[in-house]
């Protein structure tokens, strides 16, 4: 919940064509929020199998690593690159000690990538707040459930721009009823898989929802990683119930510090 409304029901287009301010204002405190959030021992541990060295002390036999994510707070990236430069500073290098370009895809998006609603441009932008009105919405505001709690009405012209072409900027991230991206790499990739590994979500989303299935129907293994039970889980050839962080922990020793 924020200000007392549904998180998805500001995260599609129609909600930011009808109140861009009252959009922006929810992005601007999920950004603060992913800003100040570090990553933990399960991010670190898929960090460890994108890197082919590390990998193989859990699966000696497995080609390729890749972390398909419907999070956009940036997490999983951030954890890759601080294994990557551990291992740079311990002057483990070349490819078995680096991951794939393509190791992590995040298909909803990005929340910390601004996007023109008119031209092409779009970039990473991590300065907070983005526009001086946003810094000022964010006053008053102690947690998540009062976010924005008082109507702050910004004008569009106080909104974040495009400082190519000087338009409206929306956030980076997929919406409900918007296109996934890298779809004809990701269908390629669980056409290819023999394993599937599914972890924190609900698998209610599609097309994300269908990818365990799809590696199940070739006979692939597909093992869930849940703190709940979804209704998935029957189908799953296996269960690892709890949190993820404390779990998967248990279930790759290999790969703690």
């Amino acid at each position: 919940m924020w200000r007392s409304l549904e998180s998805t029901s500001l995260a599609t287009p129609e909600a930011f064509a009808d109140n861009p301010s009252l959009v922006w204002q929810f992005y601007h405190y999920r950004r603060q929020k992913a800003l100040e959030a570090q990553t933990n021992v399960a991010h670190k541990i898929l960090a460890k199998l994108s890197i082919p060295n590390l990998r193989k002390a859990v699966a000696p036999s497995a080609q390729s690593f890749h972390l398909i994510t419907q999070n956009v707070d940036r997490l999983s990236v951030r954890a890759l690159h601080d294994v990557e430069s551990e291992l740079a500073r311990q002057n483990l290098k070349g490819p078995q000690y680096r991951a794939r370009k393509d190791a992590v895809l995040q298909m909803h998006g990005k929340l910390f990538e601004v996007q023109c609603t008119k031209c092409d441009w779009r970039a990473e932008d991590f300065s907070s707040p983005l526009c001086p009105a946003l810094g000022k919405a964010e006053e008053d505001i102690n947690n998540y459930t009062d976010a924005g709690s008082k109507d702050h009405a910004i004008p569009l012209e106080a909104l974040p721009r495009c400082p190519e072409c000087h338009e409206l900027a929306r956030p980076g991230v997929v919406w409900f009823g918007e296109k996934p991206y890298h779809l004809d790499e990701i269908n390629l990739l669980v056409f290819k898989a023999d394993m599937c590994i599914v972890i924190g979500t609900s698998s209610t989303v599609k097309p994300a929802s269908t990818y365990a299935y799809r590696v199940q129907r070739r006979h692939g293994h597909v093992a869930v990683f849940n703190l709940d039970p979804s209704d998935r889980d029957d189908t799953a050839t296996s269960v690892f119930p709890g949190k993820c962080e404390e779990v998967l922990a248990k279930v790759f020793p290999e790969l703690l510090d």
